[in-house]
């Protein structure tokens, strides 16, 4: 766990240096209304290079909303344990933790729109470009550890494995497509992107340092069978495909 944990550090640490190093290197008014952006050259030669692409902003934008899928599942699945087991304690501890990493996020999205390090580039006709903070991006930001923290649950709480590869599959092209389509379609600078997997990246390891790291799922075979309708392991006849808390107290036998 100790590993993970300071493998999530280092990444949110890089974050913040990277941070520091756009409001103070190559700083450039290229931004909208003449705004300073960091790291001028870098973004305006690949901001040049890669064109604008409305089509596929509006693409990006819709896809967005496919990270309230998971949420809502995980969302679901605590809530589902939590009428079943009657107590806030006995919900899965990666549940909790998937909660709180979900309220970091939204404070994060808070943060960054008040604490604005540079403006998005000039995109769209010149009448539409009014000031809106652009790092980190936050579809990058937001996507990405959303998608990230969903294949982690799904490894964990589904058993098929055809259907575990089905869906991971598509949380990741998912996040690819986000990822790629917010860096060509032309609506954030370069820095914008690396900034938002970055501190999605570290957002997320964290998680799984906390959530699995080290661990059985979601503890021991003692533990689970100490509290009333929790899951009971890979072998427990109880498992369905995506386990949310089994209801049942005895195991019925299957044939």
């Amino acid at each position: 766990m100790k590993k993970h944990v300071w493998i999530g550090l280092g990444l949110l640490a890089a974050f913040v240096v990277f941070t520091v190093l756009v409001v103070l290197v190559d700083v450039k008014p290229i931004g909208r209304q003449g705004t300073d952006v960091g790291f001028a050259t870098i973004n305006e030669s690949f901001n040049n290079f890669t064109g604008e692409h409305e089509k596929c902003y509006d693409l990006t934008e819709k896809a967005g909303y496919l990270a309230a899928i998971p949420v809502f599942a995980f969302g679901l699945i605590g809530l589902l344990q939590l009428i079943r087991r009657k107590s806030l304690l006995k919900v899965d501890s990666d549940i909790l933790l998937l909660g709180g990493l979900y309220v970091v996020l939204g404070i994060c999205y808070v943060l960054f729109e008040k604490l604005v390090i540079n403006y998005r580039p000039k995109f769209g006709p010149p009448e539409e470009w009014e000031l809106e903070p652009s790092y980190p991006s936050s579809h990058t930001l937001l996507f990405v550890a959303v998608t990230a923290t969903a294949v982690m649950q799904i490894a964990a709480r589904v058993k098929s494995q055809t259907l575990r590869i089905i869906l991971s599959a598509a949380c990741i092209a998912s996040a690819l497509f986000v990822v790629i389509g917010r860096a060509v379609c032309g609506v954030h600078w370069f820095t914008d992107i690396c900034g938002g997997v970055l501190l999605a990246g570290a957002l997320s390891w964290l998680y799984y340092a906390f959530a699995f790291a080290g661990k059985e799922y979601p503890d021991t075979p003692q533990q689970r069978r100490a509290m009333e309708g929790v899951y009971a392991g890979p072998e427990d006849p109880r498992m369905v495909d995506v386990y949310a808390g089994p209801d049942d107290e005895e195991p019925e036998e299957r044939s």
